[in-house]
């Protein structure tokens, strides 16, 4: 029987396709536990927003945040150092895809990420969307927000950012980098609320000593998580089960309240970030 050399060929070249994409798809799945430890650096991203990272102005160094505590946490479970990684809520993802960073805390699973990027089964903590906003202006529902002539700031490509897309249409919404850019357009008037998370909003409330909290109805809370590349199932399996064990334990908590003491607020004072222990 006569062989097609360019049949044969080919099916070579599709089967060492096959192999290739198989052995590439193996290195990913191991692979950031073994690069972490052998470049001994966990890189964390990072971005100014309290209680989750908190940068000191005095020494450029990410010293507070659940973020900060966890990350390092991590590291010395693994035996390596500790990096931030400044990034911005935006741009995170795309610096995971990158490889710039290992992991981002407190980027919420939803399903537009998660094409992109994997995260952990178990919660990494839950928290309530809620805004600050100007003591003048009447806010008890999200209802109350959506009219023209209400300026709405919010962190851009977020949760946040999507909510309000979703539930204010009418409002005029501007769109920021981070969480320290939408506070400062509040701040400077520039709009009449800024929409994140309720525990930010707490050290932002601190820090200007202006606005008001308020967690518009209904209520959306929600668990957040920790971004990963995606395809790598070993490390995934690691952060969920370290993850997992903060919560269980309490520790995530802990951190969390040490966050809001170091910024001067009175942890007793703040909703809690265990699904149990909220009302």
């Amino acid at each position: 029987m006569a062989i097609d050399r360019r049949n044969l060929l080919r099916g070579a070249a599709a089967c060492a396709l096959a192999t290739g994409i198989a052995s590439g798809a193996a290195a990913q799945a191991a692979g950031t536990l073994d690069e972490v430890k052998k470049r001994g650096v966990l890189r964390v991203g990072v971005t100014q927003a309290p209680p989750w990272y908190s940068k000191d102005p005095r020494t450029g160094e990410w010293s507070s945040g659940l973020g900060i505590s966890m990350g390092k946490a991590m590291a010395q479970t693994l035996g390596a150092r500790f990096e931030a990684v400044e990034v911005t809520w935006a741009n995170a993802i795309a610096a995971l895809q990158g490889g710039k960073i290992d992991m981002m805390f407190m980027l919420d699973a939803t399903a537009e990420r998660k094409q992109a990027v994997d995260f952990p089964d178990s919660p990494l903590l839950f928290y309530s969307l809620a805004v600050l906003a100007r003591e003048d202006l009447p806010v008890k529902a999200w209802a109350d927000l959506d009219r023209a002539g209400v300026r709405i700031a919010a962190p851009q490509g977020t949760t946040m950012d999507r909510w309000v897309s979703e539930h204010a249409s009418k409002a005029e919404i501007q769109r920021y980098p981070g969480n320290a850019e939408a506070i400062a357009a509040f701040q400077a008037g520039r709009a009449d609320a800024v929409c994140l998370f309720h525990p930010p909003l707490l050290a932002a409330r601190q820090r200007l000593g202006k606005g008001k909290i308020v967690v518009p109805t209904p209520a959306n809370s929600q668990p957040s998580s920790v971004a990963l590349r995606k395809e790598d199932e070993a490390f995934r399996a690691w952060v969920d089960k370290e993850i997992a064990a903060y919560y269980r334990s309490g520790q995530t908590q802990k951190w969390y309240e040490a966050a809001l003491a170091d910024f001067g607020l009175d942890p007793k004072l703040a909703p809690p970030v265990m699904k149990e222990l909220m009302n």
